[in-house]
């Protein structure tokens, strides 16, 4: 039983999660404003193209911390149904052309009067919620893997499929980490996990081989300099970029692959650029706040008034850690490039707005704790 006095000392509001959070989303922002003038006015004749539309989704953040860690989580699952049904209409609506955006071959966005925004950053967040309100069900029952695959995973599954019909693999395979991650904090027996992970990564090797430039960049993972003007090209020049930076960096301002070097720098290769100008100093400053960040939503999951409070705080740190990892892991070629961008600090308004959403909800659980 909770000490009520200890309960009532507690802060109101979680500061240090609050702080880290600052933290993160001011070097996002700084690091987007330092790396994408060039790529900016090459594209929209803007310097501050990037910069500034960031800026706008920090605000939009803002305002959903605010309003997420004042909703009260349980009435939040109560919606997760219309949630999860709303994230796949979007997710088959951008398959649909005329209503979104095709770019380099992938329909990952939709525009409506001149607002855009990625659907699967949304539909995460809508697994989480679904994937809460579902398991936390099986509470007071043992959990059947039938039942579990019919509830859980098809939902999930579909969802994932619709992803890599964009085509995006990256996305979806955060879907699955984060589905299982959810089922495993769930109670799930581990007889589950012994049968359902080879199928998953048995579908995952179905995926790449589908897709001949997925397996090129299974090629240039295994070795970045086998083709370094082709397939190779962008985790070739992001090594350098990395190699570039030494211990302590060339300084602010002072990187030489943001000059067109590294396509479409803003993205899931913008740390490439701050190690470059900061070093690895700087680096270990970044990947310190991840840490810090991750280990204080493991705390607020642990301290959780509830099952769903720990499965949704569980379901929202491991999306950020999941994403967080891969992209790191991505750029120092430990794991294939897959267009995960880096939470917080990668540009893109939906990933960064519903990224904080989570933090919104994860401060709601931490104060009813």
């Amino acid at each position: 039983m909770r000490n009520p006095t200890a309960t009532a000392r507690r802060a109101p509001f979680d500061l240090p999660l609050i702080l880290i959070t600052t933290v993160l989303v001011l070097t996002g922002l700084f690091i987007i404003f330092d790396a994408t003038p060039i790529a900016a006015f090459r594209d929209f004749n803007d310097k501050l193209y990037y910069f500034k539309n960031q800026l706008i989704w920090a605000t939009l953040g803002t305002i959903g911390v605010i309003f997420l860690s004042l909703f009260d989580y349980h009435k939040l699952l109560k919606l997760s149904h219309l949630f999860f049904a709303a994230a796949i209409i979007l997710l088959i609506a951008v398959l649909v052309p005329g209503v979104s955006n095709k770019v380099y071959g992938a329909r990952r966005w939709i525009s409506f009067h001149g607002f855009t925004f990625q659907p699967s950053e949304i539909a995460k967040l809508a697994l989480i919620l679904y994937g809460t309100t579902i398991i936390t069900k099986f509470e007071n029952y043992k959990i059947r893997l039938t039942d579990a695959v019919m509830v859980i995973f098809v939902p999930a599954f579909i969802a994932t499929f619709l992803v890599l019909l964009e085509p995006d693999l990256g996305t979806a395979l955060i879907f699955m980490a984060v589905t299982l991650a959810l089922y495993f904090v769930g109670g799930s027996p581990l007889k589950h996990f012994i049968i359902g992970v080879p199928i998953i990564i048995s579908a995952i090797g179905a995926a790449i081989l589908a897709a001949p430039y997925r397996f090129s960049r299974i090629e240039s993972f295994l070795d970045p300099t086998h083709d370094p003007q082709g397939a190779s090209y962008q985790i070739y020049q992001i090594l350098v970029a990395l190699s570039t930076g030494g211990l302590f960096g060339l300084g602010l301002g002072a990187s030489q692959s943001k000059y067109a070097f590294i396509p479409e720098v803003q993205g899931d290769a913008i740390f490439a650029i701050y190690v470059e100008e900061f070093g690895f100093i700087g680096a270990l400053l970044i990947i310190a706040l991840f840490v810090m960040l991750i280990f204080r939503g493991i705390k607020i999951a642990r301290e959780a008034p509830d099952m769903a409070g720990r499965i949704l705080a569980t379901g929202i740190i491991a999306l950020i850690g999941v994403q967080s990892l891969f992209n790191l892991a991505s750029n120092v070629a430990l794991v294939p490039l897959t267009g995960i961008p880096l939470p917080f600090i990668s540009y893109g308004g939906s990933s960064l707005f519903v990224t904080m959403a989570g933090i919104g909800i994860l401060i709601n659980i931490a104060r009813q704790s």
